[in-house]
């Protein structure tokens, strides 16, 4: 039974790499940029939240078109 839930756990986080991947990587550039460049936290906050809004899109558009073949 514990097996099953930590299996949906991971389940719903990497079920697609490709979308965990690039959160990953958008989430360490930012990182960065609001680190190392000075990049103001609330710019850098929105790019985040434009940045997922894009991935999520990207993924749900790539899923749908695999549901339709």
């Amino acid at each position: 039974m514990i097996r099953l839930v930590f299996k949906e756990l991971v389940g719903m986080f990497v079920d697609d790499g490709n979308l965990a991947l690039l959160a990953l990587i958008l989430i360490a550039l930012i990182t960065a940029a609001v680190k190392v460049l000075g990049l103001p936290p609330l710019i850098g906050g929105f790019l985040l939240l434009v940045g997922c809004l894009a991935i999520l899109l990207q993924s749900t558009r790539r899923a749908a078109r695999g549901r339709a073949r």
